[in-house]
């Protein structure tokens, strides 16, 4: 089974993409480890390197051409990432996560280690602002758009391993079809 788990920043993509790959087995690739990892060999921050891919188409299509060849290839894996229900259309289940944008500020205030809430307020949106033109640029995507999720799922709402369930009886629901 092929999985895709996407959401705006801060909304736990990476937590329960992790917490299902566990209880699962899944082989994971994420986007967003791929772009942070490729921000710190260039010695910037992400926001830096998000300004920096907005005049580079190269490095975002690369990422998601990259997670697509990998998903294809691999018959039991999770793909987390911001476009991975878009990019990976094949994906027996499509997952987005919702938060609200304070929820999701002060898991990254947390995660993230900024100076105060207004900083990460600020970088997060502006982070989001970036990414949003990327995808409308380079594949006329709408980041707001739901179309391609078969689920969607409040984060601020559940646990991760309450979330972990849920996403557990629909895996096991369409494993029945088979």
């Amino acid at each position: 089974m092929r999985i895709t788990i996407s959401g705006l920043p801060g909304s736990g993509t990476t937590s329960l993409t992790y917490h299902l790959a566990e209880i699962h087995r899944f082989d994971v690739i994420s986007a967003g480890e791929v772009f942070r990892q490729m921000a710190k060999e260039r010695n910037m921050s992400l926001a830096e390197f998000g300004a920096f891919c907005e005049n580079d188409p190269f490095v975002d299509k690369l990422i998601d051409e990259r997670q697509r060849d990998i998903v294809l290839s691999n018959p039991h894996i999770i793909a987390e990432g911001r476009l991975s229900g878009w990019m990976i259309p094949q994906a027996d289940l499509k997952i987005w996560l919702k938060a609200s944008l304070e929820c999701r500020v002060k898991r990254i205030l947390d995660r993230d280690q900024f100076a105060d809430m207004q900083a990460a307020m600020s970088a997060t949106e502006n982070r989001e602002a970036s990414e949003a033109l990327r995808y409308h640029q380079y594949y006329g995507i709408d980041i707001g758009s739901l179309t391609p999720y078969h689920m969607v799922l409040d984060t601020e709402m559940w646990t991760v391993e309450q979330l972990g369930s849920i996403v557990s009886s629909a895996i096991t629901a369409l494993n029945r079809l088979d």
